[in-house]
């Protein structure tokens, strides 16, 4: 993966990917900690896709966010 920020759809099937290796386990505990850690910035990644499309979205509509 380049040093670019992933879509969200990159993203998501890399977390994706991520939780199945940590599901099925047989990772030394080093592993699993750096799938983890990046397991997080994944889901980083993805919530902030999210917050800038519902952004875009209330922004389109003329409303503001509940947060």
């Amino acid at each position: 993966m380049s040093d670019a920020a992933p879509s969200y759809e990159e993203a998501r099937e890399e977390l994706v990917e991520v939780v199945r290796t940590l599901e099925a386990g047989g990772t030394t505990l080093e592993e699993s900690l750096a799938l983890w850690e990046r397991g997080e910035a994944l889901a980083k990644v993805c919530q902030q896709w999210l917050d800038g499309a519902r952004k875009r979205l209330d922004d389109a509509m003329g409303t503001e966010s509940e947060d």
